[in-house]
């Protein structure tokens, strides 16, 4: 209750509040001037691999791989973007994602095809192209390419982080990182990474992690994206790391 200007007061309540996700600005404008009326949530499109890999071409395509970490990793479209489908999901796609961009979505099994179409709309994603009908399996069966993306547990990361020719990637947001971080890990928030892709060595090995792996995977699928080959994820990241009692630096 303490008397405050009006400036200060804006100063005091702003302080210490985490980056707002991108799509928030948006969304009040959307609301504000009234969205779109669509009628209805609309209806995700089944395509085939070889219908998918075609609209793959427009470079206003983006793919959204919705499975999980683990499973992404094991294999997965060249260029897709990987933000599984739990319950940050709408989240990273409002930070990650264009909403000018058509989308094209890779779903772990068709019972999430409504799930995720809604988040979507809710979102003001309306440009959804479809989604890859029966999954990876029927990628794998139409003999399409395949990427696979690394995988280390922390005591790999641990064995490995002095590696001269490894980069760790700690993608986390800046409050998380000061609270302590891997020993000689480099930082890049996840939703600015692509505006500093200019600051990583495509000649090194690039090792990332985040709180879980969640973003982790985000920022390893970004990086294979814009030709980054030697990219690895830490499945349980710092959560793992911390549980593992290895070394924390500040």
């Amino acid at each position: 209750m303490q008397a405050r200007s009006q400036q200060e007061f804006i100063e005091w309540i702003l302080s210490g509040m985490p980056e707002p996700p991108r799509h928030y600005a948006r969304l009040k404008k959307v609301n504000a001037q009234g969205a779109k009326v669509m009628g209805c949530v609309p209806t995700l499109q089944p395509l085939s691999p070889q219908e998918f890999e075609k609209m793959m071409a427009d470079e206003n395509i983006i793919v959204i791989d919705t499975r999980s970490i683990l499973a992404f990793g094991g294999g997965h479209i060249p260029g897709a973007i990987n933000i599984a489908l739990r319950a940050e999901f709408p989240n990273w796609v409002g930070w990650m994602i264009e909403p000018e961009k058509t989308l094209l979505l890779v779903i772990e099994s068709d019972r999430d095809v409504k799930l995720v179409t809604e988040q979507l709309f809710r979102l003001g994603y309306d440009h959804l192209g479809g989604y890859l009908h029966d999954g990876m399996t029927s990628w794998q069966n139409a003999g399409l390419p395949l990427q696979h993306l690394g995988e280390w547990t922390v005591y790999e990361l641990n064995e490995h982080k002095e590696d001269p020719n490894l980069t760790v990637l700690d993608v986390r947001s800046d409050d998380e990182f000061q609270q302590g971080k891997v020993p000689g890990a480099t930082h890049i928030y996840v939703p600015h990474l692509e505006a500093h892709l200019n600051e990583l060595d495509k000649n090194q090995a690039i090792a990332t992690y985040c709180g879980s792996g969640y973003r982790a995977s985000i920022a390893a699928s970004l990086l294979q994206k814009h030709g980054f080959d030697k990219v690895i994820n830490v499945p349980g990241s710092w959560n793992a790391w911390k549980a593992a009692g290895l070394a924390v630096a500040s």
